[in-house]
């Protein structure tokens, strides 16, 4: 049974709506307006159903006259007509309705009564009589099965005779020197070689042999001869260095296997800046660029080198009638046929569709996603009429371009100087946890994002939470007293801007979180940079623990690191990060990444495409982008210039 069945256009009028359960008449409002924001606004209608709380709901979209029809039932019932259901109500509709969309438009839904009520109920009886009538297949009795046709006869097996279907197997699995050694025992004129080089009495015996004994013969001249041409071979064999024997272990000059002499951490360290003492170095080592604006974060930049490609020249002068060879830079094809005045359909965009996914996938997108995002294209563009001088190839970069630029500006955005400012007045410190897999640079960019808060005037508080690394510790105490040397408490009226909590190796990490919070809001820190130890996705007790850490601190942003090298991987990163935190987590409402950083993002030239995977699958924004090696090399993400980057030839 259907819970509501909705008609509205793209502009949010609601031009009908049937519903099939009691209840207020704003039962449907709820789901629907979540499929808009997170589907139809977002860009992502590869798939044409979408789950909301109990139900779940299919759509279809109608480009020509800009129509959204909309179906939901309880997602625990398997209803078999609905996709034939909404095709056939999308049918009639339009068909019924077609002259007051044509000649009046706007107009027309505004003014318009759509009286549909009887037509859709005869749709809806004639989708679950249809599905009544295909009932399931019987199951086959024993007399209508093979096995009945077989005999007793041809079930007894004999020696030296082999049923047909074993033998296939044994040839199927069996290797080539397998077969051939068969062909040889089988084919005449082999044999007749085989009869020259042996005697016939020998002949005679291998006639009377089983099929196993001779193959079991053949292998055995095959191994004597090859053992005769190896004997040949080595009777001048060159002289070889004799190697010794075993490997002589080797002693390290500082070798000691108990881990507390290796232990350099000293937690007396917490608070206490004389132990941790300033240092002396070249500040442009750290900083880079000198003349930039302090506590500013720039957008990330790219530039591309292409010329304006020459087929949207000849879009823009409807004078010429045809475009360019080469147009778009070689990027997607050459069809270049014009269209003018009519509606796309999925054949005229499936030869560009392809190119463009195999153009995305090249760029680092993720396979699924990119075969995702082409489908949400196509459903978006088909039945669209297109304007006259328009390419195919044209509407559908643009409706590409527009897509990726909208996935990347995700519905929440992360504001985190506001977020820290709101907690200054409620006098308590922002939290937040870093997470991600091993060596992605979470410590680096953490020391990043320290720097970008001490310009902005706020005191930071490092957590090593990072118990399991060697050399963690350390690497986060030598950020520590670099970023002390950039902004000595000198410039800030002596007060010390960053200081490292940490209680060494092997001890509990949502243990030291818990203390470094309560020492920041004793000490009137501003935010607390939590460390972690690095962990792979599959890794369940280091997920339960970092689960644990998260529960048990409530960060107030929790942010994913994850590298700009990975393509498919990202994808599964992302996805199994989430399903730990949820499955592991103590709360009733598990918390999960609400941000993205993306680092090593200047190793990649153009092939940008593990930012396009890791907001589409997971809807979260991207926070920061790690471009470099210095601490200002730190930007926020610019989705025009990553779309950019993406569709450069």
């Amino acid at each position: 049974m259907l819970d509501f069945f909705t008609i509205f256009s793209k502009g949010g009028l609601v031009l009908w709506c049937f519903q099939g359960v009691r209840g207020p008449a704003a039962a449907c409002t709820a789901p629907v307006n979540a499929l808009i924001r997170s589907v139809l606004l977002q860009e992502r209608g590869g798939n044409n159903s979408f789950n909301h709380e109990a139900l779940t709901l299919k759509y279809k979209l109608d480009n020509q006259f800009e129509l959204v029809f909309v179906v939901g039932f309880q997602k625990i019932l398997t209803l078999t007509y609905v996709d034939k259901l909404i095709d056939d109500v999308h049918k009639e509709f339009r068909d019924k309705y077609r002259n007051e969309f044509q000649h009046k438009g706007a107009l027309g839904l505004l003014n318009g009564t759509f009286d549909f009520k009887e037509d859709f109920l005869h749709l809806l009886r004639e989708a679950e009589e249809s599905s009544k009538i295909r009932a399931p297949t019987a199951m086959k009795t024993f007399e209508q099965s093979l096995k009945s046709q077989k005999t007793v006869k041809s079930m007894i097996e004999t020696r030296g005779e082999k049923p047909k279907e074993k033998a296939k197997n044994k040839k199927n699995k069996g290797s080539k020197k397998e077969a051939s050694g068969t062909e040889a025992a089988t084919v005449p004129s082999k044999a007749a070689s085989d009869a020259k080089q042996n005697p016939p009495a020998a002949t005679g015996d291998r006639e009377e042999l089983t099929r196993d004994e001779i193959l079991q013969k053949n292998r055995e001249e095959f191994f004597k001869k090859r053992l005769k041409g190896g004997e040949k071979s080595n009777k001048s064999p060159k002289p070889e260095t004799q190697k010794e024997k075993g490997k002589k272990p080797r002693v390290w000059e500082l070798g000691n296997s108990n881990a507390k002499v290796l232990d350099y951490s000293n937690s007396t360290t917490n608070g206490n800046t004389d132990t941790c003492p300033t240092e002396e170095y070249d500040p442009d080592t750290a900083l880079g660029d000198r003349d930039r604006e302090p506590g500013r974060l720039y957008d990330l930049e790219y530039e591309s080198d292409e010329e304006e490609p020459e087929e949207e020249k000849v879009i823009q002068n409807s004078s010429q009638p045809r475009a360019k060879k080469g147009g778009l830079g070689g990027m997607f094809g050459m069809l270049k046929g014009l269209v003018g005045s009519k509606s796309l359909t999925r054949e005229d965009m499936d030869s560009v569709l392809e190119k463009m996914k195999d153009h995305l996938i090249t760029k680092n997108v993720a396979a699924e996603i990119a075969v995702q995002l082409c489908e949400s294209v196509a459903k978006k563009l088909e039945g669209k009429v297109m304007g006259t001088f328009t390419t195919v190839t044209s509407t559908v970069k643009q409706a590409l371009q527009e897509s990726l630029v909208q996935i990347l500006q995700p519905q929440r955005r992360v504001d985190m100087l506001r977020d820290v400012m709101d907690a200054q007045r409620h006098r308590r410190p922002y939290v937040v946890t870093f997470c991600g897999v091993n060596g992605v640079g979470k410590s680096t960019n953490l020391a990043k994002i320290s720097f970008w808060l001490i310009e902005n005037g706020f005191s930071v508080l490092i957590a090593a939470c990072d118990t399991f690394r060697a050399g963690a510790v350390e690497q986060l105490r030598t950020h520590t007293r670099r970023l002390n040397a950039l902004h000595p408490p000198e410039s800030h009226g002596g007060r010390t801007m960053v200081q490292l909590y940490e209680k060494g190796y092997g001890k509990d990490a949502a243990g030291i979180a818990m203390e470094a919070i309560s020492y920041a809001r004793n000490q009137g820190f501003d935010v607390v940079l939590v460390d972690t130890a690095g962990r792979m996705q599959d890794n369940a007790p280091l997920m339960t623990a970092l689960a644990k850490l998260i529960a048990v601190n409530t960060p107030d942003l929790v942010l994913f690191v994850g590298e700009a090298l990975v393509g498919n991987e990202a994808v599964d990163q992302l996805v199994k990060f989430n399903k730990a935190l949820a499955d592991h987590s103590m709360a009733q409402t598990p918390r999960l990444i609400d941000g993205i950083v993306l680092t090593k993002f200047d190793t990649i030239d153009d092939k940008v495409g593990a930012a396009i995977s890791m907001t589409y699958i997971t809807s979260k924004p991207i926070v920061f982008v790690g471009t470099g090696q210095t601490y200002c090399d730190l930007r926020s993400l610019n989705a025009k210039a990553v779309v950019t980057a993406l569709m450069k030839a």
